[in-house]
């Protein structure tokens, strides 16, 4: 058993799980439905939702198994657990809907030049039926979303409100090609739908992409962190800071310190723990002391010393000003 954490590396949510198991099978349902009823109605506006739909279905199906590995306690392989499997699921979810958009764009074009005739009262139907499914699925997603932060059942939250709005889009299709019999509505709604899919999957995509590349995490001010770790006392400088998400709500901070030789390590590490706890609530922090005249710097490390050397300090031993617990 592997259980040397101060910290859990693990995510439970029993409201997620509940939210999102429902929004599975509901979408799962209506999107044969809808799939069926595009092909029957001959409407790409009505096919271009479906596509969506059963992009949600496989996205749903990732973000239940990203929740189920979350909650695995990490081990001697995965000593973080398995919570990054919640991002990776993003990024694939994200990028399966931007591919789904160039599909419809690339269709929606075509039926611009070749217009198609369609079956306007079946298409008005599954429409209606589709606007009150995601209106609900909507509703569901969102209120889970106020008890649990998860990136996936945010994303998911986000391809039902263009869910929804997709399928306003086709009831106003059918309604404009009822009233006006110019079918060529159905491609520019769907075009209109597309555009929704790609904007909504490129911001999963970039979200889920910078937390893969360890990107500092966009509520966090890297300068602002630096600034106050320096402001401790028997800090010196800075480096080597690093700031990033395992997952969403699950943050890391590396830093190697070099302090004064006069000051207590202990001390130093104690007030920078307490001080990204107070003010960034950063829990996972992992603190270097060092010393440039006993640790190897290089080139840093000879110009940090000659700044020191033209400088008059002076420090007394223990933990006077420093802040404690």
């Amino acid at each position: 058993m592997y259980d040397f954490h101060h910290l859990p590396h693990v995510k439970v949510q029993t409201t997620s799980k509940k939210a999102l198991w429902t929004t599975l099978l509901l979408t799962a349902f209506f999107t044969i439905v809808e799939v069926i009823g595009g092909i029957l109605s001959n409407s790409l506006a009505l096919l271009s939702d479906s596509a969506h739909m059963a992009s949600d279905v496989i996205a749903l199906g990732l973000s239940m198994i990203a929740l189920y590995l979350a909650s695995r306690p990490p081990n001697k392989k995965f000593t973080f657990g398995y919570l990054r499997f919640e991002i990776i699921a993003s990024f694939l979810n994200g990028l399966a809907l931007v591919v789904i958009a160039v599909g419809i764009f690339v269709e929606g074009i075509r039926r611009f030049i070749h217009p198609e005739t369609i079956q306007f009262s079946f298409m008005l139907t599954i429409a209606t039926i589709g606007f009150i499914v995601n209106l609900v699925l909507t509703i569901v997603l969102s209120r889970s979303m106020k008890e649990e932060e998860n990136l996936n059942v945010k994303s998911a939250l986000w391809h039902f409100i263009g869910d929804l709005l997709s399928s306003i889009g086709v009831i106003i299709s059918a309604i404009l090609i009822y009233f006006t019999g110019l079918y060529v509505f159905d491609p520019l709604i769907s075009v209109v739908i597309g555009t929704i899919i790609f904007v909504g999957g490129a911001k999963i995509v970039r979200e889920s992409y910078f937390i893969l590349m360890d990107a500092v995490p966009d509520e966090f001010d890297i300068e602002r962190i630096r600034a106050d770790i320096l402001s401790v006392e028997g800090v010196e400088d800075v480096h080597e800071l690093h700031i990033w998400s395992i997952s969403t709500d699950h943050y890391s901070l590396t830093a190697h310190v070099l302090i004064h030789e006069n000051i207590q390590p202990f001390c130093v590490i104690l007030a920078i723990n307490e001080i990204l706890k107070e003010r960034y609530n950063l829990s996972h922090v992992t603190v270097q002391v060092e010393h440039p005249s006993i640790h190897q710097h290089g080139e840093y490390g000879k110009k940090f010393l000659e700044r020191k050397n033209k400088m008059d300090m002076s420090g007394e031993e223990g933990c006077k000003n420093v802040p404690l617990i």
